[in-house]
């Protein structure tokens, strides 16, 4: 599909009731079609691994158009730069963790960007560096704990930023990493009862949070078992 093709198909799949409800939960654009992500991996389906339409598509500047490009982009050919541009044009977290689950862990720079990313200023470039660790703890099969590790000290540090759409990422990366074998579930516990004892109101929401998660029968008869296995 070519580019005019498939921003005639976005226009036809258009819904402003998808745009409201998506306003509800804090997903709000200034271009948007209102096309479900359902529907957007069919056209990138379609499309097919593209960087230069990836680039089009992104410059476009539309909810779907950017969501589409990091769904179609080579991640090959992708760079620093390039990832450094499209976060800083991140404006709500659905874009941000688009990016991040269908392109930006697959790169080679993906433990360097996480750790710029920790302590940058903006809301949404921050909550990529996290959304990333969540994205690896779950899809890098093959990573060894100490992968995971390295991430603690950041993960404690950033605890007290009480940002929303920052202390969420940060919770959902602890509770991922806690979640990927008995070991570091017992690492992850430790790191939350430490962070629980900051003097923050995001950070207790962290640790609780966590705990709860980690700790709950589901997710220990679950590790068990994978142990024994």
């Amino acid at each position: 599909m070519e580019f005019d093709e498939v921003i005639k198909k976005l226009v036809k799949l258009s819904d402003t009731e998808n745009i409201e409800g998506m306003e509800r939960f804090g997903i709000k654009s200034p271009k948007a079609y209102g096309v479900k992500i359902p529907e957007l991996r069919k056209i990138a389906q379609k499309t097919g691994k593209n960087h230069l339409l990836a680039k089009k598509f992104w410059k476009a500047d539309y909810r779907e158009t950017k969501i589409l490009a990091c769904m179609i982009e080579d991640v090959e050919l992708v760079t620093e730069e390039q990832m450094d541009r499209w976060v800083s044009e991140f404006d709500n977290w659905e874009i941000c963790d688009q990016c991040c689950m269908n392109l930006f862990w697959k790169t080679l720079f993906v433990d360097k960007k996480i750790f710029e990313w920790s302590t940058h200023e903006e809301e949404f470039v921050k909550r990529a560096a996290f959304t990333l660790i969540a994205v690896l703890a779950v899809h890098d099969k093959k990573a060894r704990d100490f992968k995971f590790e390295q991430f603690f000290p950041i993960i404690i540090h950033e605890s007290v930023d009480n940002r929303n759409y920052v202390k969420k990422s940060v919770n959902w990366a602890l509770r991922q990493i806690g979640k990927r074998n008995i070991e570091l579930n017992i690492k992850a516990i430790k790191i939350a009862e430490e962070i629980h004892t900051i003097d923050s109101k995001g950070a207790k929401w962290i640790a609780t949070d966590a705990l709860n998660e980690l700790k709950s029968e589901k997710v220990q008869r679950r590790l068990k078992t994978q142990e024994k296995t």
